[in-house]
């Protein structure tokens, strides 16, 4: 009888996250299929409220990966209405008011999202550090009014390359950064789709799922597309899928140019 063959490595499905109120890694999503609730705690409308939206988001959208239902809320704060308009221009999708969930609908999991040092709560808990502006005097004091270049894409990039436990400083050089590697990867993505495509090495989609399923560490992710741009034995056609899989976490739009003229 045949030995029965060892699943590849993006077959576990194991996100695993730091609980802020004990230091110890948990089971984002302890019960297979179970319905996973996602509260955001973001007190008012800066930057480091924006921020704590956008670990949210990538929250929700790696539990989604992994086949998880999520019911993901926003609760109380100052100016609720900017911060989400802020947000929608991040890529962040929209977070339900919360209502009283005392009671709670069944889930298996509960999970807080907060900004780290803020008001305690009972259950899962992942702290957010602050992000610093360079120029926090700017009008709505979110980051949004320093000069990105107008995409809204180059702040969320630069956003997401520390991770969320350490503190992000928005300056210049950062978005500098940020604008050229995201021109750079959209370019070559429109060029990569021309070709055939191939299907994402098992490998690199086991380096990516590693990545993200050990507490969110997008900027391991964004090393693992760093090093998929450039490594000889990866086809372009499997590049192209690569940087799109990775992209439904990360929420870039890579995939914006397709069809523009090269």
């Amino acid at each position: 009888m045949p030995a029965c063959a060892r699943p590849p490595a993006y077959a576990r499905l194991v996100l695993r996250i730091i609980d802020a109120r004990s230091g110890e890694p948990v089971d984002a999503a302890p019960a297979r299929r179970g319905l996973t609730r996602v509260e955001v705690h973001a007190p008012g409308f800066d930057t480091t409220s924006l921020r704590v939206l956008l670990v949210a988001d990538l929250l929700v959208r790696a539990l989604e990966l992994g086949g998880t239902p999520v019911w993901a809320l926003l609760t109380g704060g100052r100016r609720q209405a900017e911060l989400r308009a802020s947000a929608a221009a991040l890529g962040i999708r929209p977070f339900e008011d919360s209502p009283d969930v005392s009671a709670g609908l069944g889930e298996a999991q509960v999970i807080h999202v907060a900004v780290e040092g803020g008001t305690a709560t009972d259950g899962v808990r992942i702290d957010v550090a602050p992000a610093h502006p360079e120029n926090p005097g700017t009008p709505d004091d979110t980051g949004t009014g320093t000069d990105t270049g107008t995409d809204p894409g180059v702040l969320r990039l630069a956003l997401l390359a520390r991770h969320h436990s350490a503190p992000a400083r928005l300056e210049a050089a950062a978005f500098d950064e940020a604008r050229d590697t995201l021109a750079r990867w959209r370019g070559a993505v429109a060029n990569w789709a021309r070709l055939p495509s191939r299907p994402v090495p098992d490998e690199v989609r086991g380096r990516l799922r590693d990545a993200w399923e050990d507490d969110l560490d997008v900027p391991r992710v964004l090393d693992v597309l760093h090093q998929v741009e450039t490594e000889p034995d990866v086809p372009d056609g499997a590049r192209f899928e690569t940087y799109a899989y990775a992209d439904r976490l990360l929420g870039l739009d890579l995939t914006r140019d397709l069809g523009s003229p090269s």
